[in-house]
């Protein structure tokens, strides 16, 4: 069963380059804040890479000027996470954070099993919003979908 509204984010670390690979403590990174956390299902892929994240880069100072800070995740390791923001040049407020063996996302019920394209088990294609950790809003797309998890449809939806 998948994360639910009202529900506080789960504690697994997660991991990021910044100055070195840094362990990121999520009860740390969402303690106090509101967050925009969306996950793609890899970095460097088609939907991924030019729609969903451009939408955030694009989007950015908008979330920024309403207070509200985001993050991309991704079943992937920090590096590819560092590469792929690199060549979309995100931000350094936009955080990338790697899920490398998915163990954040599954304690959110939100992976799936893209083994059937060599991928083995990813993120579902999601965005949530949450304050002080607790899950707002949560949109989750169904296969092969691309919309409620856009920085356009996020932008609308928070209060």
């Amino acid at each position: 069963m998948s994360i639910q509204v009202g529900e506080y984010l789960p504690e697994v670390p997660l991991q990021r380059i910044h100055d070195g690979i840094e362990t990121v403590d999520t009860k740390a990174l969402v303690e106090g804040r509101k967050l925009v956390l969306f996950a793609v299902p890899g970095a460097f892929t088609p939907t991924c890479s030019e729609k969903h994240l451009p939408g955030y880069v694009e989007l950015f100072d908008q979330f920024h000027r309403r207070g509200v800070d985001v993050a991309c995740l991704s079943v992937n390791d920090p590096f590819v996470m560092q590469a792929w923001g690199q060549a979309h040049h995100v931000p350094g407020g936009l955080m990338m954070l790697a899920d490398g063996n998915g163990e954040f996302t599954r304690a959110l019920g939100l992976e799936l099993d893209a083994s059937a394209y060599g991928m083995g088990t990813r993120a579902k294609r999601f965005a949530l919003y949450a304050e002080d950790g607790v899950v707002q809003q949560l949109n989750v797309e169904g296969p092969g979908e691309f919309g409620v998890s856009s920085a356009e449809h996020m932008l609308k939806q928070l209060p």
